[in-house]
């Protein structure tokens, strides 16, 4: 009887699944996009490259955020002024920051950024290196007079002369 129940039940829940999933299309107005089919394709492909930020990792065209719609708002009127996609890139991360750009500008911090992982591995391993080779040394033999010994034996023995 389970059985019937769940076959039945899974084709079901899968559609229910799909109805319930967020579809990205579905955060664009309809007053928010242009009639024209290639300045829509160009506006959704800027739009790829930027960031909401307010919802982390997801591009202002995926994003039903109020700041998202407004973005998406900017994008547009800088087409219309006849901005090209790098100029509207460059205005919007003007605003607000390269955290906005999906694929930040290469830049002296962004080197650094990239580089320190790497400085930091070059450094450890310097480290672990020195550590290791100083380990690797061998002790200096020291050899004991005949006065150390006897010293040494007289206070096994307990004595104190």
């Amino acid at each position: 009887m389970t059985r019937i129940f769940t076959s039945t039940l899974k084709p079901l829940i899968v559609v229910l699944a799909m109805l319930a999933a967020p579809a990205p299309t579905l955060a664009l107005d309809a007053d928010e996009m242009f009639a024209d089919p290639t300045q829509e394709a160009r506006a959704r492909d800027i739009g790829r490259q930027l960031r909401c930020v307010k919802c982390r990792n997801q591009s202002i065209f995926d994003s039903n955020a109020g700041i998202a719609k407004d973005l998406r708002v900017v994008v547009r009127e800088r087409m219309v002024m006849g901005d090209s996609d790098d100029e509207i890139l460059a205005y919007v991360a003007d605003r607000f920051g390269d955290y906005v750009l999906l694929k930040p500008r290469i830049v002296g911090q962004t080197y650094l950024l990239w580089a320190a992982p790497f400085l930091f591995l070059g450094i450890g391993g310097l480290a672990m290196r020195g550590y290791l080779r100083s380990r690797r040394a061998s002790p200096t033999e020291t050899t004991m007079t005949i006065s150390d010994l006897d010293e040494a034996k007289r206070l096994l023995d307990g004595g104190t002369s």
